[in-house]
């Protein structure tokens, strides 16, 4: 006869352990958070061995639970595939979390051909601001920067690069643009928090000063580029979000040195996922696009 941990202790403490927390695993599990509580104890009994470090509201686990957690991660993603398999039911709806500048000026122009081609496939966005939490989100697959983490499958879609873009009645002959009528003009400068102005980046990037006077400032490049458009002024903008107005002639790329950012926009999901034809089909679309 077989003999197995308690079966239901094990589900609770996965959830527990992947949610790094217990009210988050009570919340998913539609159990109280002490109910959470006993069955980790139960658990911990069983094995005889402590599975989290608990250290005031922090959670972490011990070395034994990383283990377990690591062995029924897979386990529970092997059991669920198995069920999807054997109910003929493959996944067609898929949660894609992703930058919403990216979303909005790169993504969502593209996806009617990918739901022209794949007219089977739901995809809904989740818009995210930094990287997600990949512990605790809840969506299928993701757009956001370049990581390497165990079990997890990506592909490069887009190198960031930053032009200096205005609209076209701010300067009466373009092939004329010099460094001193350029700085004869408002800057349009993001305020990036942590990183800085994104024009003093590109200032010191190519040794060039900048003795505008003018500079006005944005918390979010959205808003500088729609500045630009209206005619206030020089934005940096990244050139996959101002491809659209360049061709339409709202803006006008400026004929001066662009700025690599460093930043590499990433489509990625977790290995075993890559396989199933909904996710392999937005994944073979993204690489003919990108």
């Amino acid at each position: 006869m077989r003999k197995l941990p308690p079966l239901r202790a094990l589900q609770v403490f996965e959830a527990a352990a992947r949610q790094a927390h217990f009210s988050k695993a009570a919340d998913e599990l539609c159990i109280t958070q002490s109910a959470v509580s006993h069955q980790v104890r139960v658990l911990e009994e069983y094995f005889a061995e402590q599975l989290f470090d608990r250290q005031g509201r922090k959670l972490q686990l011990t070395p034994k639970g990383q283990s377990l957690f690591i062995e029924l991660e897979r386990i529970f993603n092997e059991l669920g595939d198995l069920n999807l398999k054997l109910r003929d039911t493959p996944n067609q709806q898929l949660c894609l979390a992703v930058y919403s500048s990216f979303a909005v000026k790169w993504l969502i122009p593209r996806l009617t051909d990918f739901r022209r081609q794949y007219p089977s496939v739901k995809i809904r966005l989740e818009m995210i601001t930094q990287d997600p939490d990949l512990s605790t989100s809840s969506a299928d697959i993701f757009i956001a920067s370049k990581l390497n983490l165990r079990g997890y499958w990506q592909q490069l879609l887009h190198k960031e690069r930053l032009i200096p873009v205005c609209s076209p009645n701010l300067y009466p002959k373009w092939r004329d643009i010099s460094l001193d009528n350029f700085q004869q003009q408002a800057l349009l400068v993001v305020d990036e928090g942590p990183l800085g102005l994104d024009w003093r980046k590109w200032s010191s990037s190519h040794a060039i000063p900048l003795n505008n006077e003018q500079q006005h400032i944005f918390s979010h490049i959205v808003m500088a580029i729609e500045a630009a458009i209206a005619g206030q002024g020089v934005a940096l903008a990244p050139d996959f979000m101002v491809a659209g107005d360049i061709a339409t002639g709202r803006l006008v790329a400026v004929n001066l040195p662009d700025v690599h950012t460093g930043f590499e926009f990433t489509f990625f999901c977790k290995q075993r996922r890559l396989s199933e034809p909904a996710i392999a089909a937005f994944s073979s679309w993204l690489k003919s696009q990108a």
